[in-house]
């Protein structure tokens, strides 16, 4: 009887969270009513990452500057939570408030965005929405992939901005296929690549000399960007985010590089853009907020976390190391080692979903302890390894050229 009464008091519980958020969707919806008085603007093109948390980065930043660069008179408007964040002077920068939000929206011929619109978010008739997503191969199940763990409020949030799509970027015929059930969406589909990968794909020469400037790192320094991803992150009544404590040794982890790759190596730390606009990541333990340490040795260890654009850094690596981020694959077509550091697969699996690869199959070595770390890095086989990337694009029908901003340019184009 006691579980009954449990289970029953925790679904009506959940009942009662939807409809109070239903209800404050409905209400917050009544300014996108309003501002309906005002004409849509035909070149007026507004951006959005993460509900505004993040800054100028992911898909749709490297689409902005596509747009910049063809100077053909677009009116750019960036929504974000921190106004202090930088953005190029073509870029009108606005504060993510709901009637500020409403407005911009209401009167824009495009919106342009990586993440989930908001409940209340209302579209017109004659508005493009294009969603670029801020992942494309990946590790993790999203909506329906996830089972019984995808909440009554996320299908609603999810279902209600899929209905308001009119295209979702993609890179993979691979992609194409999980949109029903992972993104509860079966619409038109561009299969342009990933804006955001374009620096990775192209001459990365600009980008390797520009992060050893500003890190004042030797210019033939070596370096491994390390990417956890966040744990939980549902859209539930509890949206639990937490840090995750299973960071692997990076003094071990460095000398295992450096054992098998020479030089000197560095580990730039990135913590998820979820985690920093929460106030929640914890920094590198070997500081990183400093050049040097006080009796002057260099810094091995560099947090980055609050850098907006991961890519700027990410193409000027030499190596690559997440858990279950989809920026395993974009960074795997820079083809640099990409390893998985993975100390809590099965307690993952168990609170996300079944993952959508068998991580123990993928090219990417995986470790799932310090041992193995060491053990993954000082025997890898470049040939083998590059093989199996190859093959894995190849399978996925994995379109990653560097012209991926440009294709979608050309779409807002034609329509403006």
């Amino acid at each position: 009887m006691g579980r009954k009464r449990k289970a029953g008091a925790g679904i009506n519980e959940e009942a009662r969270y939807i409809q109070k958020r239903i209800w404050k969707a409905r209400l917050q919806s009544i300014p996108f009513y309003l501002c309906r008085i005002f004409p849509i603007r035909r070149k007026k093109i507004v951006f959005c990452c993460i509900e505004g948390t993040t800054g100028y980065t992911c898909n749709p930043k490297y689409i902005a500057e596509e747009l910049i660069r063809r100077n053909e008179g677009y009116e750019l408007v960036w929504l974000v939570n921190d106004t202090t964040k930088r953005f190029p002077g073509e870029i009108k920068v606005v504060h993510n408030t709901l009637w500020n939000r409403a407005y911009q929206l209401a009167t824009a011929h495009f919106w342009i965005d990586n993440s989930r619109k908001q409940l209340e978010a209302r579209k017109r008739r004659g508005q493009i929405y294009i969603q670029t997503w801020h992942a494309k191969l990946g590790f993790k199940p999203t909506c329906l992939d996830r089972g019984a763990s995808f909440s009554r409020i996320a299908y609603l949030v999810s279902k209600h901005d899929s209905d308001m799509i009119d295209y979702v970027l993609s890179n993979s015929k691979w992609y194409d296929d999980t949109l029903p059930t992972g993104m509860i969406y079966n619409g038109p589909v561009l299969r342009t690549g990933s804006p955001r990968c374009d620096i990775l794909v192209n001459d990365r020469t600009v980008a390797r000399k520009k992060v050893r400037e500003d890190y004042h790192l030797e210019k033939d320094a070596k370096i491994l960007m390390y990417a956890p991803t966040f744990r939980g992150g549902s859209q539930g009544t509890d949206r639990a985010i937490a840090v995750n404590q299973g960071f692997p040794d990076f003094g071990r982890l460095l000398a295992a590089l450096e054992k098998r790759f020479g030089g000197t190596w560095y580990l730039f730390l990135r913590l998820h853009p979820q985690l920093v606009a929460r106030n929640m990541d914890r920094g590198a333990e070997d500081g990183g907020t400093e050049e040097r340490h006080s009796d002057g040795r260099k810094k091995r260890i560099v947090d980055v976390s609050r850098v907006d654009d991961m890519y700027e850094i990410l193409a000027g690596c030499d190596a690559f190391m997440t858990d279950y981020s989809s920026a395993a694959f974009d960074a795997a077509v820079m083809k640099i080692p990409v390893f998985l550091y993975a100390d809590d697969y099965g307690e993952y699996e168990a609170e996300r979903g079944r993952l959508l690869w068998d991580l123990r199959k993928m090219p990417f070595p995986l470790a799932l302890d310090d041992e193995e770390v060491e053990g993954k890095i000082v025997g890898f086989q470049e040939a083998m390894y590059l093989d199996g990337v190859e093959t894995l694009f190849r399978e996925t029908g994995m379109v990653e050229d560097g012209n991926a901003a440009g294709r979608v340019a050309d779409v807002v184009c034609r329509n403006c």
